[in-house]
């Protein structure tokens, strides 16, 4: 049991964990918003080259 004790209280010490999940956490949140970006800029490009593809056909 006192084993355990001292291990408990050597993860408790380090911060490495904790800076792990922050890291993990930021990273996250950029993917996340890098994902929605190409999303959001893709339905624009596809909705202006539908226009363009109309406005060609349409003068033909």
């Amino acid at each position: 049991m006192s084993r355990f004790l001292v291990l408990l209280k050597g993860v408790h010490g380090d911060e490495c964990g904790a800076s792990l999940v922050e890291y993990t956490v930021l990273i996250t949140i950029l993917i996340t918003g890098v994902i929605l970006t190409i999303l959001a800029v893709g339905g624009w490009v596809s909705s202006e080259w539908a226009s363009v593809n109309n406005g060609l056909t349409s003068a033909n």
